[in-house]
């Protein structure tokens, strides 16, 4: 099983720049391209969230039409910037599994169970409406607790957009997962899950978190600066964008950053049988 996790694409109708800079859109198409070309073919591509900028019908009708050419089975989760109720009006006929999730919550949450592969996914919904900050209501933390008891036997990923610990960059932490320590009681009750995977951040981080390894995915267009001091300013920079790779390999849950673009290489290391000096 080999599934990609993109996040944080903010796709922005007529394809205009977010924060007037960033074409967000040939960002994905280059990311989309790349993702189209892995070899082994992969099984699987999860959004966490934040997909679009404003959440309005042009960006996600945009972001539609961005995402059709990718090949591999689509599981989309809204973030902070996006509009549930247009994300699923917009995929939820290409996408069944997002009107069915909706329609199973009277707050029409997104969130849902999919197997991949040997692997249960649990995409959780942490959005609260019209706020930054995400959330998991005793609801959602209800339906979690039952998905991990149902689950005891398998391996299982948890999915959601608003990482649960704080990574240090502090205008970002106050907008992080505002109950995480609900959330950490409801985990520790089962076994350990074998990832908790996040968007919001857009940087590579991890952290030890309910007995698991819990990480955040770059983003494939503009990340948020790497600034620890406590009153650093909400920056972003062009670093290269990115995404990750899951991979069941050899029984376990491995992890790759994936770099999106052209490089040098590859080069051998070795010709006719002996090490290049």
């Amino acid at each position: 099983m080999l599934m990609a996790q993109i996040s944080d694409l903010h796709i922005k109708a007529e394809r205009r720049k977010a924060y007037g800079r960033v074409d967000t859109a040939t960002m994905l198409e280059a990311c989309v391209a790349q993702l189209n070309a892995h070899t082994p073919v992969l099984d699987a591509v999860l959004a966490t969230g934040d997909l679009t900028d404003h959440g309005t019908a042009g960006d996600f009708a945009l972001l539609n039409e961005l995402l059709a050419p990718l090949k591999a089975p689509l599981w989309l989760m809204p973030g902070n910037h996006d509009d549930r109720r247009v994300l699923v009006d917009t995929f939820g006929d290409a996408h069944p599994y997002l009107r069915a999730a909706q329609a199973q919550w009277p707050d029409g949450f997104v969130q849902y169970r999919t197997d991949i592969g040997p692997l249960r996914v649990l995409a959780l919904d942490t959005v609260v409406h019209g706020q930054s900050h995400g959330l998991l209501c005793d609801t959602r933390l209800h339906w979690l607790d039952a998905e991990l008891t149902a689950a005891a036997d398998r391996p299982v990923m948890l999915a959601l957009h608003h990482a649960p610990f704080a990574t240090g960059i502090g205008h970002m932490d106050g907008i992080g997962l505002h109950n995480a320590a609900a959330f950490e009681a409801v985990l520790r009750r089962h076994p350990p899950v074998h990832r908790i995977v996040c968007g919001h951040l857009h940087r590579p981080i991890q952290a030890l978190f309910g007995g698991t390894l819990a990480m955040t995915c770059p983003s494939p267009a503009h990340q948020v600066a790497l600034d620890f001091r406590a009153d650093g300013p909400d920056n972003y920079t062009m670093e290269p964008p990115g995404y990750l790779l899951h991979g069941w390999i050899g029984g376990r849950l491995v992890t790759h950053q994936a770099v999106i673009g052209q490089f040098d290489g590859p080069y051998f290391f070795r010709e006719d049988g002996a090490l290049l000096d």
